[in-house]
């Protein structure tokens, strides 16, 4: 394909390049991995002790919710990988990479899951009180597994998030996915064909998610609520 310019459209040249782009999409789905598994697991720990209003760890959660919120995820990357050094800790890429997506998805599935904890109706968590269940047994038996079935759809929504942002780890040259291709793009200058390609790797595979994400969805979905 051509037009007046002289461009060339050379689909064989993103052929030729599907085994860099092959292994940069597993290191993207590496740290995506850790950063979803680990975002879910700080969701769910720290909103369950933000609802039960544990002293002291309640406030500390708030930070640093408010502080992950609201600073942009690239200058957490570039905290991690540039400033922290200053102090004598040194991280590579790979860690850099799961653990800032960890910690902004975290921050984010915090609120999530609290939210939806403290959406469950108080009638089912006084009745289960009402049959002698402690505080946390009530919480763990009743407000867990309600809760997190409320808050499902928008910690989905996050976990996808996740994935895609690990495309900013190209800011510290960790060869993932989008690196990948900017560093054939760099000694090559096939820059359509190169974008084209991680834009429909990236396309399907948030569709695959986004699918299923949607059947995670209507599995636990709670009987009579839209």
């Amino acid at each position: 394909m051509s037009d007046a310019s002289g461009y060339h459209f050379q689909p064989g040249f993103i052929a030729h390049h599907l085994g860099e782009l092959g292994t940069g999409l597993l290191r993207t789905l590496a740290i995506s991995a850790i950063g979803m598994a680990g975002a879910l697991l700080v969701g769910v720990v720290l909103g369950a002790i933000s609802t039960l209003r544990v002293p002291i760890a309640r406030q500390l959660i708030r930070v640093y919710v408010e502080v992950f919120r609201n600073t942009p995820l690239l200058v957490q990357i570039f905290f991690l990988y540039f400033a922290l050094p200053d102090t004598g800790l040194r991280l590579g890429g790979f860690t850099v990479g799961w653990l800032s997506l960890l910690l902004w998805g975290g921050a984010y599935n915090v609120e999530n899951f609290r939210a939806g904890f403290e959406a469950v109706e108080g009638g089912y968590v006084e009745a289960c009180r009402a049959l002698g269940f402690p505080r946390l047994a009530a919480f763990r038996q009743v407000t867990l597994p309600l809760g997190a079935r409320i808050a499902l759809p928008s910690v989905t929504n996050i976990l996808i998030s996740v994935f895609k942002n690990s495309s900013f780890m190209v800011a510290i040259s960790y060869p993932e996915l989008t690196a990948t291709a900017v560093n054939i793009v760099a000694v090559s200058f096939r820059v359509f064909e190169m974008f084209l390609a991680i834009g429909v790797i990236y396309l399907a595979l948030v569709w695959l998610m986004s699918l299923g994400a949607g059947a995670v969805e209507r599995r636990f979905a709670i009987p009579g609520e839209h």
